[in-house]
């Protein structure tokens, strides 16, 4: 009797033990996925500084691309950045984003003589630390070109950001708007349709004439 009593008496303990470090397992084990997931580092307390950072970021972008301010434009990305354009380009580092950006609207033969570009981002930035982020939403974009025609665009874009030294740097960059529907497929409508239109005319106009002409010499 006393030894089932002792027996019983020294499994407490043991199980005591048992329980104890399986809650600690499990309340551990999230913490340390919620740190290390992805290799990402765990957030600060002031996380939302961070997002005010990244909203200062995305407005002083804004305003030197509607600024043609290129200096400030490549101020804010990395050495390594890749900037996909709307038309389709690929622009590799500070001097390649300078290159396209003069191409496009400076230079001798300038395409585009004015943007105008307001961008939204649908929601947070989704952070991977304190110093990665993915951003994405949608842009309201007026373009004037250097023929005169102007256009509104509803793109769409996308960038990673990374901090260093304290800063916000664009390290990817992607802007694109819908295939099917654009302002530049909307005008190509509008001219085919005026084409075909003037095509029309002028061949009611030449049949016209051709049948009265017809008309005249089967009446001699």
């Amino acid at each position: 009797m006393n030894a089932v009593r002792h027996g019983a008496m020294s499994a407490t303990p043991v199980r005591a033990w048992l329980c104890a470090g399986l809650i600690a397992i499990a309340v551990a084990f999230p913490a340390a996925q919620a740190q290390t997931a992805g290799g990402a580092k765990p957030l600060p307390a002031d996380v939302e500084k961070l997002h005010d950072e990244l909203r200062a970021l995305k407005a002083t972008m804004e305003r030197a691309l509607n600024a043609n301010d290129i200096d400030a434009l490549v101020a804010h990305v990395t050495d390594d950045v890749i900037f996909t354009t709307m038309n389709g380009d690929v622009a590799r580092g500070p001097a390649g984003i300078r290159k396209y950006f003069e191409t496009m609207m400076k230079g001798d033969n300038p395409r585009v003589r004015k943007v105008v570009a307001r961008f939204e981002a649908e929601d947070l930035s989704n952070l991977y630390g304190p110093d990665f982020a993915v951003a994405f939403g949608s842009s309201k974009d007026s373009y004037e070109l250097a023929g005169g025609e102007s256009f509104d665009v509803a793109a769409r874009w996308s960038g990673t950001m990374v901090r260093r030294d304290a800063r916000w740097l664009i390290a990817n960059f992607h802007y694109s708007t819908n295939m099917f529907d654009n302002a530049i497929l909307d005008a190509q409508r509008r001219y085919l349709v005026g084409a075909a239109a003037a095509v029309g005319l002028v061949l009611a106009i030449a049949g016209f004439w051709a049948g009265r002409r017809y008309g005249r010499r089967s009446m001699k």
